[in-house]
C-alpha cells in the first residue's frame, strides 16, 4: 500500500531527528574524550611535577659554583649570575662534580617513591654525611679552589694601600710634611726578602676563609639530602600520589567508561 505525502513527511521528520541525536551522542563523546585527555595530561604534569627534583639540584649546583642572583636589566627576571668577589668561588670544577654526583643518587624519585622508617633514616645520614666529609678531606687538594698568584698579590698591594694611608693621615694630624711615595716605600722595603712568605701566609688565610663558608654548605647539602628521605618518611609521598590519582579518577565520568585502567604514578618524573 502506497504511503500518503503526510506519512512520509513524517518518517522523514523521524529519520532526520534519528540522525540528528546521534550526531550529538557522537558529540557528548567527543567532548567527554577531550576533557579526560585533558585531565590526564593535567594530572600527568602534575605528578611528573611532584617527583621532579631538578629545580633543586640546579640551585644547588648553582650555590656550589658561588653564583648569585642578579636582576636583568633586559628582562626584568632574576637569573645566576658568576659572582664579583673571587673569594665566593670555594670548589673547583672537580670538587663541584664530586658533591654533585653524589647527591644525585639521593636526591631523586627512587628515594621519594620508597619507604623509610625514622632509624633507618638517621642511620643513612649518618652515613652519607661522614662518607662525603670523608671523601672531601681524602681529595683536599682538588676540591678546593686554591687563590691565584694574581689574587694574592692583589690583597698584598691593598694591604700596602690601607697601611699608607693610616701613616699620612696619621702624621697629617700631627702636622707633619706627609710624602706618600716615601711612606709607601718604606713599607716595601719592610717586606724585602719575605714577599714569598707574605704571598703563602695570603693564600692560607684565603683558604680558611674559604672553609668557613664551606661548613655551612656541607651543612645545606645535608639538609636536602634529609628533606628527601623525610618526604619518604612511612611511603608518605608515595600515598600521596596514590590518593591524588584516586581523587582525579573519581572526579572523571569518562573513566568509568574505558575500563580500570590507572596511571601509574612510577613512570612519572622522568
Amino acid at each position: 500500500m502506497a504511503l500518503t505525502r503526510e506519512e512520509m513527511n513524517i518518517m522523514r521528520e523521524q529519520e532526520e531527528q534519528i540522525v540528528a541525536s546521534r550526531a550529538r551522542a557522537n558529540l557528548d563523546e567527543t567532548t567527554l574524550a577531550g576533557q579526560a585527555i585533558a585531565i590526564q595530561d593535567e594530572e600527568k604534569s602534575i605528578l611528573r611535577e611532584q617527583l621532579d627534583l631538578s629545580d633543586e639540584l640546579d640551585t644547588i649546583e648553582h650555590l656550589l659554583r658561588g653564583h648569585v642572583l642578579r636582576d636583568d636589566k633586559n628582562t626584568g627576571m632574576r637569573k645566576w649570575a658568576d659572582p664579583e668577589d673571587p673569594d665566593m668561588i670555594i670548589l673547583t670544577e672537580h670538587g663541584i662534580y664530586l658533591i654533585m654526583n653524589t647527591i644525585m643518587f639521593y636526591i631523586n624519585k627512587n628515594t621519594l617513591l620508597s619507604n623509610y622508617d625514622e632509624d633507618t633514616i638517621n642511620k643513612k645520614m649518618e652515613d652519607f654525611a661522614e662518607t662525603l666529609n670523608d671523601t672531601i678531606f681524602m681529595e683536599y687538594e682538588k676540591v678546593f679552589q686554591y687563590p691565584t698568584f694574581e689574587e694574592c698579590k692583589k690583597v698584598l698591594l691593598e694591604r700596602i694601600k690601607k697601611k699608607t694611608e693610616l701613616r699620612s693621615f696619621a702624621l697629617n694630624l700631627m702636622g707633619k710634611e706627609v710624602i706618600e711615595k716615601e711612606i709607601k716605600k718604606e713599607f716595601v722595603d719592610e717586606l724585602e726578602g719575605k714577599i714569598d712568605l707574605e704571598i703563602t701566609k695570603i693564600k692560607e688565610q684565603i683558604i680558611k676563609n674559604k672553609l668557613k663558608r664551606f661548613l655551612i654548605i656541607i651543612r645545606e647539602i645535608q639538609d636536602a639530602v634529609h628533606s628527601t628521605y623525610l618526604r619518604a618518611y612511612g611511603g608518605q609521598e608515595r600515598r600521596t600520589l596514590r590518593q591524588r590519582i584516586h581523587v582525579s579518577e573519581n572526579s572523571n565520568p569518562f573513566s568509568q567508561n574505558q575500563g580500570k585502567g590507572k596511571l601509574n604514578a612510577l613512570n612519572y618524573g622522568q
